[in-house]
């Protein structure tokens, strides 16, 4: 039994007539197109990082020599091993400022929104800003603000 084609469907918005030619089965979107783009963009976000760095790879000259080669620091001469311990201080300070630096991230958003939210929001601000200034108060007691 020969089947026709259905005629391709049409809708007026606003004065302006569209043609759909496709089949209305296929203009239902799947429960997994949102994901399909969320993969499309993550690849080509990859693509453009990776690109780049894989272009420079080729194309770029290679002609080493000792010179390219040895450690540059400042223009002078290295003196030593490069392998230097640091000092954990170093570490510890620049942890505490990772901490109250995302604090900024959360606080931000929460006061500017602070007139519309409920009390469970500024009661979970609250405990979120004493858990901080908890600990502000044992690196301060640690000694780990003091620069020696």
């Amino acid at each position: 039994m020969l089947q026709t084609a259905r005629p391709p469907r049409a809708d007026t918005t606003h004065g302006v007539q569209t043609i759909f030619l496709i089949a209305d089965a296929a203009s239902v979107p799947t429960p997994y197109a949102q994901y399909l783009l969320l993969g499309v963009m993550a690849v080509m976000a990859v693509g453009f990082a990776c690109g780049p760095l894989i272009l420079s790879a080729i194309l770029a000259p290679r002609k080493p020599n000792d010179i390219k080669q040895s450690t540059f620091e400042c223009g002078l001469e290295s003196k030593g091993d490069p392998w230097v311990q640091f000092n954990v201080q170093y570490y510890l300070y620049a942890l505490a400022f990772v901490i109250f630096d995302i604090e900024a991230v959360f606080i931000y958003p929460w006061a500017v929104a602070f007139t519309d939210l409920s009390f469970g929001a500024f009661l979970a601000m609250g405990i979120f800003i004493l858990l901080l200034a908890e600990s502000l108060i044992y690196l301060w007691i640690k000694g780990v603000l003091t620069w020696k």
